[in-house]
Order: C-alpha cells, then sequence, then structure tokens
C-alpha cells in the first residue's frame, strides 16, 4: 500500500465537513511510497524522526505541525531548515493527521483521551470542536482527578486552577489548543470541572481562580498540549493496524514539551 493510499483510507472515516483548506497533507517525501511500517505520533521531533526511521517507519503520521507553521509552508528559517534536511536524509515520508480525526464522531483524539483516562464517569453529551460532558459516577475533588490523570495518562504534572477540594459531579474534556471553547466552558452554569491541553493563563486561568474565589465549584485542570491528545495518536496506530494488518503501526512519543526540576 501506497503512503498517499493509506491517509486516504485514514481520510475516509471522518465525518461531511469541508477540508479545501485543511493542514492534512504530506509534508516531507515521496506520496507514493510504499509502506510496510507506520509511525505515529504527536509531534514529528528530530528524535521521533530518528526513531522511527531506525524503526524502519516509511511513512510518519504527525497530529501536530512539523515545520513551525500550521501548513508547514517552506521557509528560510535556518532551524526549519536543518529539520527538513534531517526528514529528507531518511527518506521517510511525513504526513499530518490533525484535521480528519477531530471531525470524525467521535473524535478520535477525544477517545484515545477518554479510554485511556477511564474515569468511572458516562458520557451525557458530545460536542464539536471536541467537546465532552460527563457525569462521575461518584463525586470526585479536582485534586483527585488530576491525581487520577496522572497516574492514567503519565503526565508529569497536571495543573490545577481555581477550586482544588470540593467534591465534583460534572467533567468536561477538551483537548490540545482550542481557544475560547475553554472560557465558553468554565461560563456554562453547569460546569465544574473543565480539562484543557493547553490555554491563556492571564485569561483563562485566572478567571477559573477568580471563580473559586467568589466561591463558585469551578476547576481548570491543565494537562499539556501533548498530555492531553497523545492517546489519539495512540488509538490512530491501532485503527491502522485493525484495518491494515498487513501494516506494523506503531505509535512514538515524543514525550512532554516540559521538563522539570525533580
Amino acid at each position: 500500500m501506497k503512503a498517499i493510499e493509506l491517509m486516504e483510507d485514514l481520510f475516509s472515516l471522518t465525518s461531511p465537513h469541508d477540508y479545501s483548506k485543511t493542514c492534512d497533507t504530506c509534508k516531507c517525501g515521496d506520496p507514493e511510497r510504499e509502506v510496510t511500517r507506520v509511525a505515529t505520533c504527536m509531534f514529528a521531533t528530530p528524535d521521533v524522526i530518528r526513531a522511527a526511521s531506525e524503526w524502519g517507519a516509511e511513512l510518519i503520521i504527525t497530529h501536530e505541525r512539523t515545520f513551525y507553521n500550521h501548513h508547514d509552508q517552506e521557509t528560510d528559517e535556518v532551524q526549519a531548515i536543518m529539520k527538513r534536511k534531517l526528514a529528507e536524509d531518511t527518506g521517510v515520508v511525513i504526513w499530518r493527521y490533525h484535521d480528519h480525526p477531530h471531525y470524525t464522531k467521535p473524535d478520535v483524539i477525544v477517545e484515545g483521551l477518554l479510554d485511556k483516562m477511564q474515569l468511572p464517569a458516562d458520557i451525557e453529551f458530545r460536542g464539536e470542536k471536541s467537546l465532552n460532558r460527563l457525569r462521575l459516577h461518584s463525586p470526585m475533588t479536582p485534586v483527585e482527578v488530576a491525581r487520577h490523570i496522572e497516574e492514567r495518562l503519565g503526565i508529569k504534572h497536571v495543573r490545577i486552577c481555581g477550586a482544588r477540594d470540593i467534591p465534583c459531579e460534572r467533567l468536561s474534556t477538551t483537548v490540545g489548543a482550542i481557544g475560547n471553547l475553554v472560557i465558553q466552558e468554565l461560563c456554562e452554569k453547569e460546569s465544574e470541572i473543565v480539562l484543557a491541553g493547553e490555554t491563556c493563563e492571564w485569561y483563562i486561568c485566572e478567571y477559573a481562580r477568580d471563580a473559586a474565589e467568589l466561591g463558585k465549584k469551578k476547576a481548570l485542570l491543565i494537562l499539556g498540549h501533548v498530555g492531553s491528545e497523545r492517546d489519539g495518536m495512540c488509538r490512530t496506530a491501532e485503527i491502522i493496524r485493525e484495518r491494515h494488518p498487513e501494516i506494523e503501526s506503531r505509535y512514538f512519543d515524543c514525550g512532554e514539551v516540559y521538563t522539570y526540576t525533580d
């Protein structure tokens, strides 16, 4: 199977949407290349490119951009040139898979997150733009939810904004960098705990802090961009194996973007 054929098969799973301006295009390499090993990842970092190439991957499917702009246009920026040369020297094909999984029903990225979290909860609402609302079977404090997520998802530190120790029942999930959807969800009267990948500290995080200090049952949990979405790319590797058992597929973790003193 060619790289382009595999990607078209993945794209066929999506819901109707206008993809005329999609970023889900081939970024590097020959789209006609035959593939027998496929690597999936969150970010095709230099270390991921090297590791996937050493494993024998002909195709890397990355959720996020590779060359520092949304559509990965070629620029004369020195680091982008170095990274592109690294990728080209390996001969690997790099393809982005961002818009299509988010417009699949259910959202592939969010389903990967929910499956890995294994929170004891029922999904009460599935919205667009990665929003889901859950009701916990038993109340949990934001700290308890954060610890559960750290253990299940392997995130070093889930940051907590707002309420910490008040038992809550309602939890909303967003992933990645979803913009104003996070503040919109925090402003919902019924919302209590909102998960986010990354967001704006001076605006949205401070809203959550003020809400708690004004006596509201509101908390914002920041998982990090990678931590909130990588299990969706693990799920993508599983989908490839299920649909094409003749192709080896494996997730390569780039790790969280931050390191810590301990």
